[in-house]
């Protein structure tokens, strides 16, 4: 179970938002809605554990996250809002090493393989540099095809998708809590995700 508990976040000289409280348990889906500026990415961040709330605890399994390591950070896969591509890098190599980065290594096969679902196949050796912002979108979502993580984090995922794009990603989502994952994610887009329980966290 993931929890936050009366968090608040400031920027600055700027509060961006104080007293959220929320729970997430396995096949939940928490989306994270709010204005730009409102402190979506902010949030999504201390969830991760790359900063902390100005108040507040973030737990997991009934624990803080700044006390549990890597036992919390080998638990999530975080996407921001950047698909964060290597220009002279190939489509394969950035999966492959964001893959590793993040703790999973994966042989070529299985990236070949990935990469096929996203509808990337057949630009396995292309520099990410010749890649449509979508295209590079589904460069860093494939990650989510071999992570074994339970939660996933998830900023902006539909950015630069299109629809076919968008409805496999649905697919996908609604599979992991489908398998007792837990998603907390932000969109600008309406997405119908099919999932045992939907809570929206709306900072002001």
């Amino acid at each position: 179970m993931l929890q936050g508990s009366n968090l608040a976040c400031v920027r600055g000289d700027r509060e961006l938002f104080k007293g959220i409280n929320f729970s997430l348990e396995a096949g939940g889906l928490l989306q994270v809605k709010g204005p730009n500026g409102s402190g979506k990415t902010s949030m999504l961040r201390m969830l991760c554990g790359l900063s902390n709330p100005a108040s507040g605890e973030i737990s997991w399994c009934g624990q803080a996250i700044r006390s549990l390591g890597s036992d919390y950070y080998n638990s999530i896969t975080y996407i921001g809002h950047l698909s964060g591509t290597k220009d002279d890098l190939t489509v394969i190599e950035n999966l492959r090493i964001s893959s590793a980065l993040s703790g999973f290594e994966i042989s070529i096969p299985q990236a070949r393989e990935a990469l096929q679902y996203m509808g990337l196949g057949g630009r396995e050796i292309l520099p990410a540099k010749v890649l449509s912002q979508g295209q590079r979108r589904r460069v860093a979502l494939a990650r989510l095809l071999v992570c074994k993580t339970a939660l996933w984090i998830l900023d902006e995922p539909l950015a630069a998708l299109d629809a076919m794009a968008v409805k496999l990603i649905q697919g996908l989502l609604e599979q992991h809590l489908q398998e007792s994952g837990m998603i907390v994610m932000t969109t600008h887009q309406e997405i119908d995700i099919a999932a045992p329980s939907i809570t929206q966290l709306q900072l002001a």
